[in-house]
């Protein structure tokens, strides 16, 4: 309940941040109009308005989505989704793939270590020049 009320809260501060700020001037004049010196808003003062409004929007926004982020991260609950996983009730038979051929030991060197892996040498195809010799592909066998 309290999530939806403050939900609607930002949302409605949220669109009023955006009107207010796209009524500004890029040029930070505010509206960069008003009635004459007798006027109720000079242009001064139209800025001076919107730029505390924007600053009091800016301000409740960011309150608004610390205490909905944390308001949030409370209701959920404090585990993680890997604290959540019943790793008691798993079978390991049938998590691992059954092995297939017996494993074969890791090529060594003479004083016991393993050997250095060995990179296959790469090969360049240039299709500019002429395609080397096809080997032989074995006839298909007829029915």
């Amino acid at each position: 309940m309290l999530l939806g009320i403050l939900l609607a809260i930002h949302i409605i501060v949220c669109v009023c941040l955006i009107g207010v700020v796209l009524l500004q001037r890029s040029e930070g004049g505010a509206l960069g109009m008003g009635g004459g010196p007798n006027g109720m808003m000079t242009a001064r003062g139209a800025g001076d308005l919107l730029t505390r409004t924007t600053w009091i929007l800016g301000t409740l926004f960011f309150v608004l989505s610390l205490t909905l982020t944390l308001l949030t991260g409370r209701q959920s609950g404090s585990g993680s989704v890997v604290d959540r996983i019943k790793i008691d009730n798993l079978d390991a038979s049938k998590l691992a793939p059954p092995p297939s051929a017996p494993a074969q030991s890791a090529p060594t060197t003479s004083d016991g270590a393993p050997a250095p892996i060995q990179a296959p040498t790469p090969t360049v195809r240039n299709p500019f020049t002429e395609p080397a010799e096809q080997p032989a592909q074995p006839a298909a066998p007829k029915p």
